[in-house]
């Protein structure tokens, strides 16, 4: 039962933007060490962030910057296991690899939340969030503080691993993250203007998350959407009080910074003032964290089998997929390949604002 539990918190919806590590090292079944450390993310603090974790620029000011700390990092993590909770963490390493032109190391991760929804299916209902999750565990923490998330997280595997009987190895072998690539470019943007709005996969590794896009994106939304319902995700159309993720188009993250924004970030903002626990990503991001939470989920089977109303066959086709009553969702891929060949400058989406 030995593992080192890590957490991030970032500066702003970039999760490059690292501004404090937490490391909390476990050995048989006990929590023996943890290190932290402030990180200047040479980036801008949003509100939202600071309002998360109560970081702020000046903190940070005489901290060293991630690519400073990367080597001791590393170190640290490539020890043993490594546990995170969900794969945001392990999205906001890859991305801050990235910005350093530096490969995430190959470490052998575990992932908590995954861990919980196998163990504790009762939970379903209240959701896999570290700090319901430590409600109902009995497990006292400061939530956000970088240190006491990743404590949290290596309590709530302990505790797993006691009430399961299993043992860490084979929830390596079961919730195993894979290391996720460099999103891929893409420069089509056709129209979305049906529904977007589904079921996650029930087997997918984010089930639990519920998204709504905004803005311009470089796939179609219907593409974006289908992608992240396959990983389990939720896709709503508006952001209501059940939203945990808002995805952005890259070109207009940078709104917010305090310019305009569109009526959906705007209303999630407006949650996240509330207290509601709203993640806001930019589709880079997001399209990470989605490639590495597909790299481990079987294609959706059961979601295809009821959308498509026939077994599920290996090595189908894009096409055959879509055939029947979904058709119009293949119909919209090959129209924006035909928009991509043309060169149409946007969506629709964006400019209704949505």
């Amino acid at each position: 039962m030995n593992f080192v539990a890590f957490d991030f918190e970032t500066s702003n919806p970039d999760l490059s933007s690292i501004c404090q590590v937490g490391l909390a090292v476990f050995r048989d079944g006990e929590c023996v060490d943890t290190w932290s450390t402030l990180v200047n993310p040479l980036d801008y603090f949003h509100w939202r962030n600071v309002k998360v974790h109560g970081i702020v620029e000046a903190n940070v000011k005489e901290a060293p910057t991630f690519s400073a700390i990367a080597d001791d990092l590393f170190a640290r993590l490539e020890t043993g296991i490594v546990v995170s909770h969900s794969r945001f963490d392990v999205a906001s390493l890859s991305a801050a690899c990235g910005k350093m032109n530096r490969l995430a190391p190959a470490l052998r991760w575990v992932d908590s939340c995954q861990v919980a929804r196998l163990v504790w299916q009762q939970f379903r209902e209240d959701g896999y969030g570290l700090s319901r999750l430590a409600q109902r565990l009995g497990i006292q923490f400061s939530h956000h503080d970088a240190v006491e998330d990743a404590r949290a997280a290596g309590l709530v595997l302990c505790r797993a691993l006691r009430d399961s009987g299993k043992s860490v190895e084979e929830f390596v072998e079961q919730t195993s993250i894979v290391p996720m690539s460099a999103p891929r470019a893409r420069r089509y943007r056709p129209s979305d203007k049906d529904s977007v709005k589904q079921n996650g996969n029930a087997e997918g590794k984010l089930l639990g998350e519920v998204v709504v896009f905004t803005g311009t994106l470089s796939i179609p939304r219907k593409e974006a959407a289908l992608r992240a319902a396959q990983a389990g995700c939720a896709i709503d159309n508006t952001v209501t009080k059940r939203t945990t993720t808002l995805v952005v188009g890259d070109q207009d993250i940078r709104l917010l910074a305090g310019k305009k924004v569109s009526s959906k970030q705007a209303r999630a903002e407006e949650l996240i003032e509330s207290g509601q626990c709203i993640r806001i990503l930019q589709e880079t991001d997001f399209e990470t964290l989605i490639e590495g939470a597909l790299e481990e989920t079987s294609f959706g089977v059961d979601l295809i089998q009821r959308d498509i109303g026939e077994p599920f066959r290996p090595h189908m086709t894009i096409t055959e997929l879509f055939e029947g009553p979904d058709r119009g969702l293949i119909s919209d891929w090959e129209e924006g390949r035909r928009m991509e060949r043309s060169g149409r400058p946007e969506s629709q989406n964006a400019k209704r604002g949505e």
